[in-house]
């Protein structure tokens, strides 16, 4: 698949985004294929697990970047998560891996 060029608004962008529907959620594994997180198809996650698939479609994995092209996806939201460490973890990660830490598998899970 090829990236989309991110907008600034969040809203738009998601709508420039593949569907997710049949995904129960998606886990993140490290190098040696231990889950380390898991984003679930819920309220309120639906957004970054539709970043995260994307990323997924797009990279094929969670590496430097991926990240930087979802910081860019996740728009008006990253400045709010740099500002507010822990308010939103799904973009924290992001942040950690453009600044050197391992990249991550993505595996999506079907319902």
């Amino acid at each position: 698949m090829t990236p989309v060029a991110p907008t600034a608004s969040f809203k738009d962008n998601l709508a420039l985004l593949p569907s997710i529907d049949g995904i129960a959620q998606l886990d993140l594994l490290d190098a040696s294929g231990t889950v380390v997180a898991t984003i679930p198809s819920e309220a309120g996650k639906q957004g970054s697990l539709k970043v995260y698939n994307y990323l997924q479609l797009c990279f094929g994995r969670l590496d430097a970047a991926a990240a930087e092209h979802g910081l860019a996806i996740f728009a008006e939201h990253t400045p709010d998560a740099r500002a507010r460490p822990g308010a939103h973890p799904n973009i924290d990660r992001l942040i950690e891996i453009v600044g050197g830490a391992p990249a991550l598998e993505i595996v999506a899970v079907a319902q």
